[in-house]
């Protein structure tokens, strides 16, 4: 989510930070693994807050997100379509990861980011024009 390692380094090793001086909140051990990722997570938004300038949702977009086909890029191989994702523009790419990888709606991710439910619709039909486009360029020309 964050777009480069350094910055996902940081925020994974502050997650620990944090995960292990509330470790005595943990009411069950076994939820370790879930409770930490939600930290995770919850530490990437707070970073995407600070650090993403947001566009406003663009009306067009209503219809042409109603009309649009299954999750195409479900049928390309994983290795490119996570290469492209963190290619993606920032706002893109947290979005898209919220809603397709945390499997957010857009009314929380809005209100985890603190942008419009209309803007988190718009950055994620713009990251997925974007991977479509992208990964259907590198079909064309690597095969």
């Amino acid at each position: 989510m964050t777009g480069n390692q350094n910055d996902a380094e940081d925020l994974l090793q502050e997650s620990f930070m944090i995960a292990f001086r509330n470790l005595h909140q943990l009411k069950e051990p076994a939820q370790f693994g879930g409770w930490l990722k939600r930290i995770v997570v919850n530490e990437c938004i707070r970073f995407c807050k600070k650090n993403t300038y947001w566009t406003s949702w663009d009306e067009q977009w209503d219809e042409t997100l109603s009309n649009e086909e299954p999750e195409w890029w479900q049928t390309v191989d994983i290795k490119m379509v996570h290469q492209e994702i963190k290619a993606l523009p920032d706002g893109c790419r947290q979005v898209f990861n919220l809603y397709v990888l945390e499997d957010y709606s857009h009314k929380d991710i809005a209100g985890e980011l603190g942008i419009s439910e209309s803007t988190s619709k718009s950055q994620y039909h713009r990251a997925r024009q974007l991977l479509k486009e992208r990964i259907t360029k590198k079909i064309q020309v690597h095969g």
